[in-house]
């Protein structure tokens, strides 16, 4: 089953990268946590986080969009997406679907923070919900933002995130149509525990999926070891060709690899195995993007490399379904932090980075890579 977007206006063969958030604009202290998702008109929608009162990760936060008709070589105005008045609404993770839709979902908290949170000091209402929104016209406009945290979230999970990133709509297989969106959250320490809940080994991994287009939404996988070496965080999935699913994780825990990874043979209920350290996929504790590219032996994964900053902003590369992985292009050489992944045509890939000269959040930088320059 193919959901292949119509042809987009066609861009330059070559321009220069673009930068569809600048820190410091439009009324935002910072814009952070980026996503792509490319509209059935082959448009791309640009998605991040603008943070007014700081850098920070809770206070006055929105969802935010731009949208490029050129491959990304300009973009529109900026629109605010989702809104939790003077408290936070974030983690944007959008996906395209079989009938042309889009399906966004987001996470929202009172003002508390994410330790207030993982200690369970917050209250309900200020704790972490999950929404999601609709758009029928490509992005241009999106229905109000509807909570479906009962159905998506566990009593005994406290902190939660989807992506951030694109979420994927399946292609292949029995479960064609079905949306995945990867996400991760925290769990309360078990009673009688002199645990707080913030200890990195509260973090686990799962996945959200619905069969019909967004409209209902059932948890998938989940992956909520305790022992210390391998706690999952912020998620990134691919289908592969042969329909398999492959996630690669953030990992808090204390593996030294860094990245955690898995595959699913179920779309994406269970898990094969569980997380397990990738060796060959090293990098600082930071969120990542994968993403198979319309090359059937290409799967491309970026993200910072140097393992001990958030710098180097890097582009590897696997020819084994995510068993191994090379490096391939280096970005930039300089700060750098989030990124996420869109196939904009069959030639050409885009990458969306945090970025900057004196440090990584100074703008959200889009650049087009053509495939054959990805391996470096």
């Amino acid at each position: 089953m193919s959901f292949a977007p119509q042809a987009s206006a066609a861009p330059p063969s070559r321009c220069a990268a673009s930068v569809p958030f600048a820190s410091g604009t439009d009324g935002y202290h910072t814009f952070r946590i980026p996503a792509l998702v490319r509209t059935a008109t082959g448009a791309l929608l640009a998605f991040a986080e603008g943070r007014r009162d700081s850098a920070g990760d809770s206070g006055a936060i929105e969802v935010v969009s731009r949208a490029s008709r050129d491959g990304g070589c300009t973009w529109g105005p900026l629109s605010v997406v989702s809104s939790n008045g003077d408290a936070t609404a974030g983690n944007p993770s959008p996906a395209l679907t079989r009938h042309g839709d889009l399906v966004l979902l987001t996470t929202r908290n009172g003002r508390v923070s994410e330790a207030e949170i993982m200690s369970g000091k917050a209250s309900e209402q200020d704790s972490r919900r999950v929404f999601v929104q609709r758009s029928k016209d490509n992005g241009r406009t999106w229905s109000a933002a509807t909570d479906i945290t009962a159905d998506t979230k566990q009593a005994d999970w406290r902190w939660y995130a989807t992506g951030p990133g694109h979420a994927i709509t399946l292609r292949h297989g029995p479960h064609a149509g079905r949306i995945v969106v990867p996400a991760n959250h925290s769990c309360a320490p078990p009673a009688g525990s002199a645990d707080v809940g913030t200890e990195a080994k509260y973090y686990g991994g799962h996945d959200l999926y619905s069969d019909d287009d967004g409209r209902t939404w059932h948890i998938g996988f989940r992956d909520d070891r305790t022992d210390g070496v391998i706690a999952a965080n912020e998620t990134t999935v691919t289908e592969l060709p042969d329909g398999k699913l492959y996630f690669s994780s953030r990992n808090q825990g204390s593996s030294p690899s860094r990245r955690v990874d898995a595959y699913s043979t179920d779309g994406g209920k269970t898990l094969t195995e569980p997380y397990q350290p990738q060796e060959t996929l090293t990098g600082p504790k930071v969120q990542g993007s994968v993403m198979q590219t319309s090359k059937r032996d290409l799967l491309v994964f970026s993200g910072p490399s140097d393992p001990a900053a958030r710098t180097v902003m890097q582009l590897r590369i696997s020819t084994d379904r995510g068993q191994s992985w090379q490096p391939g292009l280096t970005v930039t050489a300089g700060p750098a932090a989030y990124s996420d992944l869109v196939q904009i045509d069959p030639r050409t890939i885009g990458l969306i980075y945090e970025t900057g000269t004196a440090g990584p959040y100074e703008t959200l930088t889009f650049q087009r890579i053509p495939l054959g320059e990805v391996k470096g």
